[in-house]
């Protein structure tokens, strides 16, 4: 596909999916807010490439941030054209073969994927084409961004983390934030449940230091790489020589035995010394639309980087959906639904995970029903599917439903029986999951909806038209009523910390609603329906804030919660967003930096959300 990442660069700017942006800007904030205002536009609007970042390199942001830039990144015209040909390789390698001259034609096929495989090259890559060791070896010479005003500092937020499986030798490639502590030291932000984290407990066993190699840059399509959900012990590379077409060509790193692509932009050498305390990370805005709270994790070493002449700095923006990591999962959920299929849940047709469940609170999958309790038996085995473990809300349907349509799901909740067609669970959540209190552990929530038919008539709900304040509820919506049976309050302005919602529809004479999502004051008015249900699958655990009220409502308690209160989590964080400061700044500078008409800063929409003045309530 690409030789390097220039190359890419080069194609998407001939396409007309880039624009370089030759005024002075600011790592610091700046850079950050204006790829925010470009992704959120229609379509996720252009690619961006500073060329004059105040460092000796250019950083290009949302380069992966549109459906046609994330096809070409993998080399297609549509992304299902790759999940097409897993399912084509697949069915012709499992299917069964007769005779031998049906055995005999598999031969091609097991040429074919050979030639995938990471092809180790000897010699320096163009990725070593000037080193840095020693003092030289500083982190702080690389534009590394500071995206939001409660930031903990400067971070890596494009890295593909390399390291080895020290009992087996076998490689993981993973992306890992990296907060800079200065010039020769980073966080490295593994979850417990990443391969990362399994490799340094590893060497914790073992008492040895961990070699780790960082690399960004080079063929876009080893970034995606990193971020797909490969089973444990099967190579990242593998599956980028698949997408590329060609195997990936690696050299070894200059201070330690792993091989990095060749022609990467910047390789980042050192280690993690188990033995070593663990160091205080964060606060970082991450692709939640949340802070993560400070906490504890490795320190990395720095003893060498390299990187080509010509080099380009690849980074990342995240924060409230949508941002470009929302293309790079409809990427994954696409590809990946053919193994899916093959080795999970044969009956699964489609699936689709929302960007307003930034990668895992929301997912809906279309199934062949064929025997009763399918829809619990799909829902129980996805949960322990790989990093399908992390989905919190899941939506089944039958396989003639087109789940990609709100609508087409609104209506399939708005005829389910609630009683009977919702399974409840526990299980693993991701670690960034703020509302549960039980960190990586909480609810799950299924909606089984194929009992129902979106065209089936429905019972008719009468929308209230008028309702005084009461319980602690000071606002409805009804937009969602006819639709959907779902009934909008807003607490009191105050964020009272208990809320009667049962007092507020017995008041107001209000029966026969299906659903009520209950939120704060401050989301009324300003909040888009898409903010809506970001807000309220982010701030709510199953176990504790769904509920079945008096008249059988189901209440979802969308809410920021009260640090600590009746089994709330200990700490809660506030939404990321630019600080006003930041916003008018480029707001000033807008006509400089060529983007044409001005972009309306999406924090603006946000700012009512705040909860304090720092990362966390």
């Amino acid at each position: 596909m690409y030789r390097n990442l220039r190359e890419y660069i080069e194609r998407l700017e001939s396409e007309g999916e880039l624009i370089r942006v030759t005024a002075p800007v600011s790592t610091r904030f700046e850079i950050a807010e204006i790829t925010d205002r470009m992704a959120k536009s229609e379509g996720g609007g252009k690619a961006l490439l500073f060329e004059n970042t105040g460092t000796e390199f250019p950083v290009v942001t949302n380069m992966m941030g549109s459906k046609r830039r994330m096809a070409m990144t993998l080399g297609v015209e549509r992304l299902e054209d790759i999940g097409d040909r897993i399912s084509a390789l697949l069915g012709d390698a499992l299917s069964p073969k007769a005779t031998l001259w049906e055995k005999m034609k598999m031969l091609p096929l097991l040429s074919d994927v050979a030639k995938w495989f990471p092809q180790s090259v000897s010699g320096r890559g163009e990725c070593q084409q000037v080193v840095w060791q020693g003092e030289d070896a500083d982190i702080e010479r690389l534009p590394l961004l500071t995206s939001w005003e409660n930031d903990g500092g400067a971070f890596v937020t494009l890295p593909m983390v390399n390291t080895l499986d020290p009992d087996t030798g076998v490689r993981n490639v993973g992306m890992y934030r990296m907060q800079r502590f200065d010039g020769h030291t980073t966080g490295m932000h593994w979850h417990i449940h990443k391969t990362g984290a399994r490799h340094y407990d590893g060497y914790k066993r073992l008492g040895k230091r961990m070699p780790v190699v960082v690399t960004l840059g080079g063929d876009p399509a080893y970034t995606f790489a990193a971020t797909a959900p490969m089973p444990d012990n099967m190579d990242e590379y593998l599956l980028a020589g698949f997408l590329r077409r060609k195997p990936v060509r690696l050299v070894k790193a200059l201070t330690c035995d792993i091989r990095i692509p060749e022609d990467c932009d910047f390789v980042i050498e050192g280690y993690v010394d188990p033995a070593e305390d663990k160091v205080l990370e964060g606060d970082f805005g991450d692709h939640t639309g949340f802070y993560s709270l400070k906490d504890y994790y490795p320190k990395f070493h720095i003893t060498c980087i390299t990187h080509r002449r010509d080099a380009i700095y690849p980074a990342t923006v995240v924060g409230v959906p949508p941002q470009e990591d929302a293309y790079i999962s409809e990427a994954t959920e696409k590809i990946f639904l053919a193994p899916i299929r093959l080795a999970v849940q044969p009956e699964v047709r489609d699936l689709w995970m929302p960007v307003e469940g930034t990668s895992h609170n929301i997912a809906a999958v279309s199934i062949e029903q064929r025997y009763m309790g399918q829809a619990q038996k799909v829902a129980q085995s996805l949960w322990g599917a790989g990093q399908m473990m992390f989905n919190k809300y899941l939506l089944i349907a039958s396989a003639d439903e087109p789940i990609r349509s709100y609508q087409t799901l609104g209506r399939l909740l708005r005829r389910i029986d609630t009683r009977r067609d919702i399974i409840f669970s526990e299980g693993v959540l991701d670690v960034l999951d703020h509302a549960t209190a039980t960190c990586g552990f909480g609810g799950k929530m299924a909606f089984d909806l194929t009992k129902v038919r979106s065209d089936a008539p429905a019972e008719p709900i009468a929308e209230p038209r008028t309702a005084e304040p009461a319980g602690g509820v000071q606002l409805f919506m009804t937009s969602f009523v006819e639709e959907y049976g779902l009934l909008v309050l807003f607490a009191d302005r105050e964020r009272p910390a208990k809320v009667d919602v049962e007092e507020y529809l017995r008041h107001n004479n209000i029966a026969g609603i299906k659903y009520v999502a209950l939120f704060d004051y401050a989301a009324a008015g300003n909040m888009r329906d898409s903010d809506l249900l970001w807000l309220a699958a982010a701030n709510t655990d199953p176990r504790r804030d769904v509920k079945f009220l008096s008249g059988g409502e189901l209440l979802f308690d969308a809410r920021s919660k009260h640090p600590g209160v009746e089994g709330n989590p200990k700490r809660f964080p506030n939404v990321v967003m630019s600080s006003v400061e930041t916003i008018h700044y480029v707001t000033s500078r807008w006509a400089e930096y060529g983007l044409g008409e001005e972009l309306e800063s999406p924090s603006r929409r946000y700012r009512k959300l705040w909860l304090s003045d720092k990362a966390e309530w």
